[in-house]
């Protein structure tokens, strides 16, 4: 399906990756966002191997080396400072043939803006969508309209064309905890070089990830009930009341991170949801499968929506809508599977059952390092890229 035009909704992961994709196999492409500066959401990403790859297939690959962070380890450590695993990610890169690269989502979005030939345009916020035999308009609050013959919404956990797409309303699901993340300088009395330390313990976690600049980026979780959440409070008072007592390190990241820098979201989901496309217009990304992040995989599943979406749109020539139905099928099983793994992960460390935690604890200073390895192994072979 040749010269065919894509109007594509949003300038995250998802949308930027999408606009790289089409443009190469020759489509035009125009990326419309509803906000007036594009700032990611979200200091940093552990971007797995999956996703690196499919960086490379379009080019990008020595692009994303510069800016990832070295991760050759894991560790998992007690709130009280007990080494509880040491894993090696060297097997992981051998099973997948990549290595990840934990980068900052501004280096990351940077890297898709420099890939993609056109221009974003801002200012642009999508509220209709119609469609006839032909074709598809985007309609903008100012009264703009994009036409094309192919409309992908890549807007989000909060997409405003998911209702569109799915003719019923899915809000996020808050998934019952609290999540700091931010950047701060590399020191080894914070965390070892090339190394990701994740403290766990009271249903919490303390996390330092390497990336580029010699810094870390760092999350902190907290379970709270959503009303709880909606409190927040001074972003160092708030963590030093909830770690309290927590190993020294923790309490030198909290001394250490820079408030006005560090953000505070409480953690949503989307999904299962039973359809991802309508006529011409396809769900990409958090639109259609926004997960926890206990996975690391939100941004990677958005960029192979992209390998399949751009594939079937590439290959199949009987109709637009003919090709997203496909790319419906084949992505709708592996994402909805990653939303629910997702979400149970993050029930098991954030103690929604806390018998089902403290097994986990146990189970983390018993585990053979391999076993940690092949588990997400097998997560990042279920991609489209092997």
């Amino acid at each position: 399906m040749e010269n065919l035009k894509a109007i594509i909704i949003g300038a995250g992961i998802g949308g930027l990756t999408a606009g790289i994709a089409l443009s190469q196999v020759g489509y035009e492409v125009e990326i419309y966002d509803r906000v007036s500066e594009l700032r990611p959401a979200g200091a940093g990403i552990s971007l797995w191997s999956n996703g690196v790859k499919v960086l490379n297939s379009l080019g990008l690959g020595k692009q994303i080396a510069q800016v990832g962070g070295l991760m050759d380890q894991m560790q998992y450590i007690s709130h009280t400072g007990e080494l509880l695993n040491h894993i090696s990610l060297d097997p992981l890169v051998a099973a997948v043939g990549q290595r990840p690269y934990p980068v900052t989502r501004t280096d990351l979005q940077q890297l898709l803006l420099d890939g993609f030939p056109g221009q974003v345009k801002l200012n642009a916020q999508c509220v209709a969508v119609a469609e006839d035999e032909q074709q598809v308009t985007a309609i903008f609050a100012d009264g703009h309209r994009a036409t094309g013959d192919v409309l992908i919404a890549a807007d989000g956990i909060r997409s405003v064309l998911r209702q569109y797409v799915l003719q019923a309303e899915v809000q996020p699901r808050y998934g019952g905890y609290v999540n700091w993340n931010g950047l701060v300088e590399a020191s080894p009395e914070l965390a070892p070089p090339q190394t990701w330390v994740i403290y766990v313990g009271e249903h919490k976690r303390a996390s330092l990830m390497p990336v580029s600049g010699d810094r870390f980026y760092f999350f902190l979780d907290v379970p709270m009930s959503y009303e709880q959440a909606a409190e927040a409070g001074a972003i160092q008072a708030e963590l030093t009341r909830c770690f309290q007592g927590w190993a020294d390190p923790v309490q030198q990241l909290i001394q250490r991170l820079n408030p006005a820098t560090t953000n505070r979201l409480l953690i949503h989901d989307v999904g299962p949801i039973d359809r991802m496309v309508r006529g011409k217009v396809a769900l990409l990304g958090d639109s259609a499968h926004a997960t926890c992040p206990d996975l690391g995989q939100g941004g990677c599943q958005a960029m192979e929506d992209v390998v399949v979406l751009t594939r079937y749109l590439k290959t199949t020539n009987l109709s637009v809508a003919d090709a997203l139905k496909r790319y419906e099928a084949e992505r709708q099983v592996r994402a909805n599977a990653i939303v629910t793994k997702a979400r149970q992960r993050a029930e098991q460390i954030h103690g929604k059952d806390p018998d089902i935690t403290q097994q986990w604890y146990a189970q983390l200073r018993t585990e053979r390092p391999e076993a940690v390895t092949t588990a997400i192994a097998n997560t990042i072979l279920g991609s489209p890229l092997r």
